[in-house]
């Protein structure tokens, strides 16, 4: 492809004013670990909540969407819209109580609620686990989206794309830590909003597309506009429908949308000034996630299917491509058609949507590794800045792994199971661990190790050993009933937590509800200080609001998908109904906070 002088112009800009950022805001991001990973707890929610939305705005996510939609249509799309109703709970249930728990990163967490060698090795583990296998794996994954727009749109082979963009990135990612992070985000997310309205609007005026009227009755593309799957095919409407909005989304643990709040989500949380901040924080990132971004990906993943129609086309236009082609390279390759001037403009929104999520995930996973591995286990004494230092190197370290596996990788779909299947069966644990007392540091320990062998086993031996293959959703199903069934066994037939602990916990966090009238009870018994939570269980009204909160943004997501359709009563029902909704929220907001 040409580029322009004004496309090189504002590339060349992007790179500059991040940088800059990064240079500016090195000063105060110097001046200890805590500021360097939390930004010192004083963001507001609106930074944070832009922030958290950029860091999901994702090279790879317009990739994922296309892949997903090519294959399986438009309702496609609810294998990741299932997890709007985590996102719901986190915002009215969880938002809080991780922010009062007053820690630098999430994985603090397992020896304040638990007791003993094993909540240690717990912490150090899952800081491994996360902060450098599931996080590298992520990076990869996104990174395999860079290579792939590298490839299409400008001719860089798999190793100069990783090689460019992992340097940029880590440049600029280390010097400000997460304060230099979210400010770059914030502009990082509108200049990516921007390219993808241009590269929908692109797509439609495409001659063999021909406008929005045409691409909605085009023979390529009418069988993919459902917005619910049919029952006609019952292994679709199982697999991309029923399993994740009855299982998945409350018993899978995913990045950015963990049941109960956790990993980057949880670091946003406490960098918030107060609880307040905390949930708005997570609220408008779900508004802006689920409600505002996917339709443009989804337009493009359509018209994709007239001028792609097939992998052999994929060929055919781009020879020498063969080594990454698949379905999810429908996005780059409709990218391809942007006039010269606007080229520079989209294709910054996609260098920030990759530096946005990939500087989130280095500084998320070098605070696991510095805070809770060497600063808790390595060095305890060591000083803020050896520990800030520490952080820089790691970064670079994070970036060179997760482009190595980049390599590696074939599509983003693919990656999305896997991730998926890692994290099976732990998310019921992740939700009942903060409300029921039983659950202890053994639980967490069987239920990641469990996950973790089943997925593997799926992976690499189901079908070496002869067994025929499984359908995706019944890898995850079989998956989640082994993991849950063998945390809970763990759960009940292990030491429970320390009475001294719990006592603890309850008087930092307040939880609340029936789950800990047992320690209540038992602290008063044996005369330990214990103040029990005043007024009404929030939880409740939690709950309530996660119900009108799902029901309204699902309601802005379809009724949009119904306008564009042209199904205008459809969509002035459906837009109702999410105001109604929203009435709902505003009802009991109070109650919450």
């Amino acid at each position: 492809m040409i580029l322009t002088t004004l496309d090189w112009s504002i590339i060349v800009l992007f790179f500059v004013v991040s940088l800059g950022i990064g240079v500016w805001t090195a000063r105060t991001a110097n001046k200890n670990s805590q500021d360097y990973f939390t930004a010192s707890g004083k963001m507001p929610w609106w930074l944070l909540g832009v922030s958290m939305v950029a860091t999901t705005f994702s090279a790879d996510t317009p990739n994922l969407v296309t892949d997903i939609v090519r294959q399986n249509g438009v309702s496609g799309n609810w294998a990741w819209w299932a997890f709007l109703l985590t996102g719901m709970l986190t915002v009215f249930v969880y938002a809080g109580l991780w922010k009062r728990l007053g820690v630098v990163t999430d994985v603090e967490f397992y020896e304040m609620r638990y007791s003993g060698k094993i909540a240690r090795f717990l912490r150090g583990f899952r800081a491994v686990y996360l902060g450098l296998m599931f996080n590298v794996m992520i990076m990869a994954s996104v990174s395999l989206a860079a290579i792939k727009i590298g490839g299409i749109l400008l001719g860089l082979t798999p190793g100069e794309t990783v090689i460019i963009a992992g340097v940029v990135t880590v440049i600029y990612s280390s010097l400000g830590g997460l304060r230099g992070i979210l400010i770059t985000d914030f502009i990082q997310f509108f200049l990516a909003i921007v390219g993808s309205f241009i590269a929908a609007y692109v797509a439609l005026d495409h001659p063999k597309v021909n406008g929005l009227s045409n691409l909605l009755t085009h023979e390529n593309v009418v069988d993919k506009l459902s917005l619910i799957p049919s029952l006609s095919n019952p292994e679709i409407f199982m697999t991309i429908f029923l399993v994740p909005l009855l299982i998945q989304w409350w018993s899978v643990w995913y990045p950015g949308a963990e049941p109960g709040g956790g990993g980057y989500i949880a670091q946003r949380m406490f960098a918030a000034k107060d609880e307040a901040n905390s949930v708005k924080a997570v609220l408008l990132f779900q508004i802006a996630h689920y409600a505002l971004r996917p339709w443009p990906w989804i337009i493009v993943a359509l018209a994709s299917l007239i001028v792609f129609p097939d992998l052999e086309s994929f060929k055919t236009s781009f020879p020498g491509s063969e080594s990454i082609i698949n379905h999810d390279l429908g996005y780059p390759a409709m990218l391809t058609y942007i006039p010269a001037g606007l080229l520079g403009l989209v294709l910054a929104s996609l260098i920030a949507a990759f530096m946005s999520t990939i500087s989130t995930h280095l500084n998320w996973g070098a605070s696991y590794l510095v805070s809770d591995v060497y600063k808790r286990f390595i060095n305890p004494e060591a000083s803020e800045k050896t520990l800030v230092n520490l952080g820089r190197i790691l970064t670079v370290v994070l970036m060179i792994f997760a482009s190595l596996f980049a390599l590696v990788l074939d599509n983003s779909l693919g990656a999305f199971q896997i991730l998926l299947q890692i994290g099976a069966g732990t998310g019921l644990l992740f939700i009942l661990r903060w409300f029921w007392w039983r659950i202890n540091a053994a639980s967490e320990l069987a239920a990641m190790v469990v996950s973790f062998l089943v997925a593997i086993y799926f992976k690499f031996v189901h079908t070496a050993i002869g067994f025929e293959p499984l359908l995706s959703w019944q890898e995850l199903v079989i998956g989640i009933s082994i993991t849950t069934i063998g945390w809970v066994i763990v759960t009940l037939f292990s030491q429970p937590t320390e009475l001294s602990v719990l006592v603890s916990f309850i008087q930092k966090v307040n939880p609340g509800g029936p789950g800990w009238k047992r320690i209540v009870n038992k602290a008063k018994a044996e005369g330990m200080n214990v103040d029990e939570p005043t007024g009404p269980w929030k939880v409740p009204y939690g709950i309530l609001c996660m119900i009108f909160g799902s029901i309204c943004i699902y309601g802005l997501l379809l009724g949009t998908g119904q306008f564009i359709y042209g199904n205008l009563l459809n969509g002035f029902l459906l837009l109702g109904i999410a105001i109604v909704s929203g009435f709902g929220i505003t009802k009991f907001w109070s109650k919450i906070l």
